[in-house]
């Protein structure tokens, strides 16, 4: 079977992080600076990343501004003929920092908002002084000419300031917010239930997207992704199992998604043993997923299956415990009655912050 090349990599250059969010996605054990892959091993697999046919790479992390050489990975990314796309929290940049970026080939940033005034964004991130620090740096962003896009994570805290944050992205000149109502992966299990928003909220905020992607055709591009939860059919989780996208963690592993490494059966190839095609193409991770042949036969004779191609394989993990299981957020799944329950959970008053002391060496 010939495997048409990913579009994208997401570089997980780290794990450190100032934030502390509540929701983060990052797997429970973070990794430490000492195990991350170095500017040459990075270098490397930036060109291999060209020559596989990716286009574009999302320089992440934890925060990737923690890292000492963000600009010679930039310039590494585009002079192999990249799209960088840096994702920050903005803590760590600066105006000079960010102009030398922008000399090193940088081409597009991506901004977490964690909420429209420092009281509600300093609180969620726990961190004090963030949100004025993230401003500032959206004013450097802006008069350099960077294209900007925002992250904003909503959830039950903040999802009834969306009208908020549609004028603030309009403040800050971004080009396009991505509206993500928070995914149960890594930290955020944890605060499931104080995170989960409510099906009135959940209602609400569609009907605040639909009119302002509406108001703001031509000046906004607005992404929504609603919660999977509340939905009768699962989401294309990655566009389909290895099908558009890779990631790399800081290690050096490579997975499918960003989750993949809470299935255990799986084994994960590292760019310092093995080169990106031959994982792209050949590993076990990769191909344990590919396709349509190895789901359930309820779900290879659904007329959905070329749409969402079964649905997210971590979320059956995590919710049904089999990672061949079909997803149980649909509703003809025999594990639906599980996601209804989470639903009907009592939120409780706070939630459990993240912190950089939980990685392991």
């Amino acid at each position: 079977m010939t495997i048409p090349p990913p579009i994208a990599m997401l570089a997980e250059l780290t794990h450190r992080c100032p934030l502390a969010c509540a929701y983060c996605s990052n797997p429970l054990e973070l990794l430490v600076a000492k195990t991350e892959l170095g500017t040459d091993i990075w270098t490397r697999v930036f060109r291999e990343a060209a020559a596989l046919g990716i286009l574009q790479v999302h320089l992440s992390g934890g925060e990737p501004a923690s890292r000492r050489d963000l600009e010679q990975l930039t310039a590494a990314a585009s002079e192999a003929g990249l799209y960088t796309n840096l994702i920050t929290s903005g803590i760590g940049l600066t105006r000079a920092r960010l102009e030398a970026l922008m000399a090193a080939g940088l081409d597009h940033v991506q901004l977490s908002l964690q909420g429209t005034t420092a009281k509600v964004a300093d609180f969620i991130g726990g961190y004090k002084g963030g949100f004025d620090r993230k401003m500032a740096v959206a004013a450097d962003i802006d008069a350099l000419g960077i294209p900007l896009t925002l992250n904003a994570v909503m959830h039950r805290t903040n999802i009834a300031d969306l009208p908020a944050t549609f004028d603030m992205a309009l403040t800050l000149n971004a080009r396009r917010i991505e509206v993500a109502c928070v995914q149960f992966q890594g930290w955020a299990l944890k605060n499931r239930s104080a995170l989960q928003p409510t099906r009135d909220q959940v209602e609400t905020a569609k009907r605040v997207v639909a009119e302002a992607t509406e108001r703001l055709r031509g000046r906004l591009v607005i992404d929504f992704v609603p919660p999977d939860y509340y939905a009768d059919y699962p989401k294309a989780c990655m566009g389909g199992w290895g099908s558009t996208g890779l990631n790399v963690a800081p290690d050096g592993r490579v997975l499918p998604c960003h989750a993949a490494e809470t299935i255990p059966h799986l084994t994960f190839p590292n760019v310092l043993d093995t080169g990106l095609a031959e994982i792209w193409n050949d590993s076990q991770a990769f191909n344990a997923f590919r396709g349509t042949a190895w789901l359930p036969d309820a779900c290879r004779s659904c007329s959905r299956v070329t749409r969402d191609f079964g649905g997210c394989r971590c979320q059956a993990m995590a919710l049904a415990g089999d990672p061949f299981a079909m997803d149980p957020v649909c509703k003809h799944s025999p594990h639906r009655a599980k996601v209804d329950a989470l639903l009907a959970e009592d939120a409780p008053d706070g939630w459990t912050y993240r912190r950089m002391a939980a990685a392991r060496p």
